[in-house]
């Protein structure tokens, strides 16, 4: 079945507002609990999450410069720095606005935003023991853009020799010994994060995590 742009705004919207039911169950110290970005609180997350759902080209290109051209460096100061002026419930208010939204970053796709939500739902519900399903369909459009864009993650250099096969729906990538896993473990292994390696299983399993190592 062909997935449309609108299908993917949809299931962006339906993730920003399972996010911000989350965040609305938190009490205030919750926001400044660690998160599974490294140097993120709950409360940076959001605020990335606001100001990648409504980027402007002049400040994505002050903010650029300000991170000397790093990526990533330009993704963590640019959250912490718009979190320390918002008080959580700014945060929210904001957050609630993006939910109709339909704008990217120059360079990227609504599937881009699609696993951007995906992932930090999952940074913020994970440390806090909160469980929240990610959709299948739209945890297999997010890997597939993670691994064929390959320039933020480096996904298959990192996981390269190992055969990745989900569980739980028709996807798999990479050659070598296998290891199986939901979707969304696989998703999450694919941003790098290591949170849930203990879903994977197969023969390549324990030599995968002992490569990637243990949060």
């Amino acid at each position: 079945m062909t997935t449309t742009p609108d299908d993917i705004w949809r299931a962006v919207s339906a993730e920003r507002s399972t996010l911000v039911e989350l965040l609305e169950s938190l009490s205030v110290p919750d926001w400044d609990r660690a998160s599974l970005c490294s140097e993120w609180r709950i409360r940076d997350v959001v605020a990335h999450v606001v100001l990648s759902s409504n980027p402007t080209l002049g400040a994505l290109l002050i903010n650029l410069i300000r991170a000397r051209g790093s990526i990533t460096r330009f993704a963590r100061d640019t959250g912490i720095r718009h979190a320390e002026t918002r008080s959580p419930a700014q945060l929210l208010d904001e957050l609630r606005a993006t939910i109709p939204l339909r704008t990217t970053a120059p360079g990227t796709t609504p599937t881009d935003r699609l696993m951007d939500v995906l992932v930090h739902i999952q940074d913020i519900a994970i440390p806090l023991g909160v469980r929240i399903e990610m959709p299948t369909a739209a945890a297999r459009l997010a890997i597939e853009r993670v691994w064929r864009t390959n320039w933020l993650f480096h996904s298959a250099q990192r996981l390269a020799g190992f055969h990745l096969t989900a569980t739980d729906i028709d996807w798999s990538a990479g050659s070598g010994a296998i290891v199986e896993a939901p979707i969304a473990d696989l998703l999450l292994l694919a941003a790098g994060r290591t949170a849930r390696l203990d879903a994977l299983t197969g023969p390549g399993a324990a030599a995968l995590v002992q490569r990637v190592g243990v949060s």
